[in-house]
Order: structure tokens, then C-alpha cells, then sequence
């Protein structure tokens, strides 16, 4: 008679003594970063924040929403489960590297509900573990209580020799952690400020960032009327490639109410086809999902300036913050090429 193989033991407070559903600590939105000393500096990585745990041979990963991305990314159960150490709880990001730079719509990919393309995208495009702390290591208590200092200094002998995983790099410099805002370092979303002495304060804004904010000028070749209204709601933004198409990028919704009404009517004065020569407007997405999906195309005449802070895939991720109008600028200026060029994934 076959004996019936036994189902993993799932984890469980009582295994580890950190309950799986912990809130990653959070960091503050802060203009600048901090100049004392006390503070070590890391990048801020563009991918999905998460908490990876093991017990023995059980291994979970739990996106920062609670819920459980262990399905999504099995190549990296695996690495976890490669591990020397039987016992962890680590916070960290997962990322996945494209022809050397970092890919947030790799990872979005990710979370379909067919296994089989699950698994073909681990093998094509496999992920990442990003550790930035360490909440549990070996057969001790949680140390969550205990200085960042140590704590780093424990994550730091977990991955003495580890392969599918990255320690995020680190400074204490404040100066060094300035040039990580620069344009040159466009896979990163800003710098975290973490205190050497703080505790892991899960929830809790406790940490410091600043994010990368950069600026643009963009065509306006379309715009989105308000739901329910004949008022502008939003601009559509665009970018011409080498070859002189216009592309939409991206949109802004930093209007004032008091200017739509002067801005509508300048707007629907240039209303024509095709207003986008490239990519176009697609329908409702995360972008326009309170707006209709209709979209009014318009004569490459006017020029934005907008402040973003993460292209991916030659888009902007984020609605963007309007700077100002540039009728100093031609539209035929406004290129690709002032996105900064992708850099190379380094950890």
C-alpha cells in the first residue's frame, strides 16, 4: 500500500513567533535627506515590497497588502529553500532584471492565473529577492526589537553566499546617497533614510524617503473630458521618437478648476485627428479608470513641462505634476530622448 504523502505543516505564529500577516514598516515622504550622521542610506527599488519566510521546509513570500505572492514567484521559493539558514523572516523587494535593466511590467506579468505562464516567465524572466532587513535569523527570537545596526549585520551573514538573491547596497554618506537622485540612476525610485539605532516598527511610517522627481516637456496631443462634465479632467501627454512619431506617454491631472473652463474652450479650438501619430490612448486602465476612456485628439500646438518620477516601458508609471506651459517650445522638441537612458541593474 502507497502511504499517503503528509501536507507540509503550514506556518504559523507559533513557528516562527512573527505572525505572516506583520505590516512592513513604511518610510515618510520627506523633501531631503537627512545630513547627520546616525543614518544609513539605501536605494529605493522599483518592484514589488514584500516579507519572505521560512520554517524548516516551508517557505511563504506576502506581498506588503497581506496577501500571498508564493504562486507568482516560484523560482524564488526555490532560492529561499536554498538557503543554509532553516529559520528567517526577511523584508526586501522583488525585482525582475530585462536586458539589464529592471522591469516593472515583468512583474506585473507575474500575477496571471494560469500556472503554465507562471512558470514559463520564471524560466524567461526569473526574479529577484532584494533583502534590505532582517526580522528572524536561526533558531532565536524575532529581533525586531533590536537596532537596525544589528539587524543589517544579521542579514549580512544570512547571504554570506547565497545565488538568486541581492543585499541591497548601502551608504552612509550623505553626499553619495545624493547622486542615487540624479538622472543617471533611472532604475531606482528615490533613497531610504534609516535610522542605525531604530527598531523594526512594523506599519509604521518610521523610515525616511525622497523620491526621484524629475522633469520633462511633453506635447499635449490629447485630453480626457471629466466624468459627467464638459470640462477638461485630464491632458495626454506625448513624446516623438527618432523617427518623428508622437507617442503618448502619459498624463497630467494638475489642473486647477478655475482654469478648466478658459482651458476647455482653448482645447477644443485644436481639436483633430490623429493627435497621436504612435502609441495611442488605449481604454480605461489604472491611468484613466475614473475618467471616460473617450479621448479628444489634438493639434501638436502646445508644450507642458510635467514633473514624474519612474518611466517603464517608455511611459510614465504615475500621473505626472504639471510644471508649467512651455510656448517657448516647439513640439518638435520634445523627445525620447530627454528621458534619462536606462542603466544598467547593479546590486
Amino acid at each position: 500500500m502507497t502511504a499517503t504523502k503528509r501536507a507540509k505543516p503550514a506556518l504559523t505564529l507559533s513557528t516562527l513567533g512573527i505572525a505572516l500577516d506583520l505590516e512592513p514598516m513604511e518610510a515618510k515622504l520627506v523633501p531631503t535627506l537627512p545630513a547627520e550622521a546616525g543614518w544609513q542610506f539605501e536605494p529605493k527599488w522599483d518592484g514589488f515590497r514584500c516579507l519572505a519566510f521560512r520554517a524548516g521546509d516551508n517557505v511563504e513570500i506576502k506581498a506588503k497588502s497581506g496577501k500571498s505572492l508564493s504562486r507568482f514567484f516560484p523560482e524564488v521559493l526555490d532560492n529561499l529553500q536554498s538557503l543554509k539558514s532553516k529559520t528567517f523572516a526577511l523584508d526586501g523587494e522583488l525585482v525582475i532584471p530585462v536586458d539589464e535593466e529592471l522591469s516593472f511590467n515583468a512583474l506585473q506579468a507575474r500575477l496571471h492565473p494560469a500556472e503554465s505562464r507562471i512558470k514559463r516567465l520564471a524560466r524567461e524572466t526569473p526574479a529577484i529577492f532584494v533583502a534590505f532587513d532582517c526580522l528572524l535569523h536561526k533558531a532565536q527570537h524575532p529581533i525586531l526589537k533590536r537596532p537596525f545596526l544589528d539587524r543589517r549585520a544579521a542579514l549580512e551573514e544570512l547571504f554570506a553566499s547565497a545565488d538568486g538573491f541581492s543585499l541591497t547596497p548601502f551608504t552612509r554618506d550623505p553626499s553619495v546617497a545624493r547622486t542615487w537622485l540624479s538622472d543617471r540612476h533611472a532604475s531606482i525610485d528615490g533613497v531610504v533614510a534609516k535610522k542605525l539605532d531604530l527598531d523594526y516598527r512594523a506599519g509604521d511610517r518610521a523610515m525616511l524617503k525622497v523620491k526621484t522627481h524629475r522633469t520633462a516637456d511633453c506635447v499635449v496631443g490629447g485630453f480626457r473630458y471629466e466624468s459627467g462634465s464638459r470640462l477638461v479632467g485630464s491632458l495626454l501627454l506625448g513624446l516623438h521618437d527618432a523617427e518623428g512619431r508622437l507617442h503618448h506617454v502619459g498624463f497630467t491631472s494638475a489642473l486647477s478648476q478655475s482654469e478648466k473652463p478658459a482651458l476647455t474652450k482653448r482645447l477644443e479650438k485644436l481639436i483633430a485627428a490623429p493627435g497621436f501619430t504612435g502609441d495611442a490612448p488605449g481604454g480605461p486602465s489604472r491611468w484613466s479608470n475614473e475618467r471616460s476612456a473617450e479621448w479628444q485628439p489634438l493639434k501638436p500646438k502646445l508644450v507642458v513641462e510635467v514633473r514624474y518620477d519612474h518611466v517603464t516601458g517608455n511611459r510614465f508609471r504615475h500621473g505626472t505634476g504639471l510644471v508649467r506651459w512651455r510656448p517657448d517650445k516647439a513640439a518638435a522638441q520634445c523627445t525620447f530622448e530627454q528621458l534619462p537612458p536606462p542603466t544598467k541593474f547593479s546590486l
